[in-house]
């Protein structure tokens, strides 16, 4: 890509990222590079990115802003009023903060949304409590209902709710519960995620060893929590809450501004430990441990593959990507063979995922990498 064109994208389009890798439990499934807070490596860290900030050449207008995790909703409200301070361009088009049930106040709330915030993210999971206490949370569907309620009162009406299909002991019935209790609650945007078994949870690694802690005897097959997935897809439909990517569902005009850029190729800056960035030509990534972040070792940086990017970034998207002509006769063979087999489809103009594309993706998207 041009460096002009490159640049002139980035004043127009780019976004902020800052890792806050904290939580107050780590939940049985996640493999995240996040930890339980001590207090006084979070004073470190803080210090530390604060500092990233500033010595950050802004040549470019942030237009979103998503702070992770961990847990930053659980940020002492002065630091996250100077952490954002530091980030210029305020008030931004979209400003993010994960929350998880349980931390939110309108103490809270009314101080995100004075220091800029404008959509929360909300790490509910699950509404059935049996399913909630095996991932290591210990929040209630009422908690929810109220601090959703909270949100609201303090002017933070875009909110997102997260839920996981293939949660240990949950059934059709239990998964039912949870979707009606999104009607009841009726949020813009809801992401829905299928459970990976990952090594690097406890419940991941339990599965593997063939143990039963965290629940692991109990998880749903992988045709079950399909079947989950799918009935999300038509539930959520039915509430004017549409699929705009593989695992994010909004009513029109709520879709995340900040997580399209990923999605689409957009640029973003990000800070703290494990962030990643990309300019539109090179990708980064800082150091993945808050420890070595600390230290001040360097990231580690790649050239970007764009044009299989698009291909495994982009068909994410409902929407899919319109292949330039030179990619169409690239791949002319593996999307031939995914059209025969039922997924993808395509108008002559635009390529996407079919419906049952989307529940194999992975067997789409490797075919896109180079080896």
């Amino acid at each position: 890509m041009d460096a002009r064109l490159c640049a002139a994208i980035m004043v127009a389009v780019a976004g902020v990222y800052l890792s806050y890798p904290f939580c107050a439990q780590k939940c049985t499934y996640c493999n995240f590079a996040s930890g339980v807070a001590r207090a006084e490596e979070t004073s470190q860290y803080l210090r530390a990115l604060a500092a990233e900030l500033r010595a950050h050449q802004w040549q470019w207008t942030p237009e979103t802003l998503y702070l992770g995790g961990g847990t930053p909703s659980t940020l002492p409200l002065d630091d996250l009023s100077e952490l954002l301070s530091l980030v210029p361009s305020k008030p931004w088009r979209e400003a993010t903060i994960e929350a998880a049930p349980g931390t939110i106040t309108a103490e809270r709330a009314s101080a995100w949304a004075n220091a800029g915030i404008t959509r929360v993210s909300l790490g509910v999971q699950s509404f059935v409590e049996s399913e909630i206490r095996r991932t290591g949370r210990k929040h209630t569907a009422l908690m929810v209902e109220r601090e959703i309620a909270t949100l609201r009162h303090c002017g933070l009406t875009n909110i997102n709710v997260d839920l996981i299909a293939g949660l240990s002991g949950q059934t059709g019935d239990t998964w039912r519960e949870s979707l009606d209790w999104v009607e009841r609650l009726n949020p813009p945007h809801v992401s829905v995620y299928m459970l990976e078994i990952d090594s690097g949870s406890r419940l991941g690694n339990e599965v593997l060893l063939g143990g039963r802690r965290y629940g692991a005897a109990d998880l749903p097959g992988g045709d079950q929590v399909a079947d989950f997935y799918e009935m999300a897809v038509e539930r959520l439909g039915s509430l004017g809450i549409h699929r705009y990517e593989i695992s994010n569902f909004a009513r029109p005009g709520f879709e995340s501004r900040h997580n399209l850029k990923y999605w689409k190729l957009e640029p973003y800056a990000g800070f703290g430990a494990d962030a990643h960035s990309f300019d539109g030509v090179t990708r980064r990534q800082n150091p993945e441990s808050v420890r070595e972040y600390l230290e001040g070792r360097p990231g580690e940086s790649c050239a970007a593959r764009i044009r299989e990017e698009r291909f495994f970034v982009g068909l994410r998207l409902t929407a899919g990507i319109q292949p330039h002509p030179e990619e169409w006769r690239l791949y002319q063979i593996t999307i031939d063979r995914f059209l025969a087999d039922g997924l993808l489809e395509t108008d002559g103009a635009s390529l996407r995922l079919t419906p049952r594309g989307v529940l194999l993706s992975n067997e789409v998207f490797q075919e896109f990498l180079s080896p």
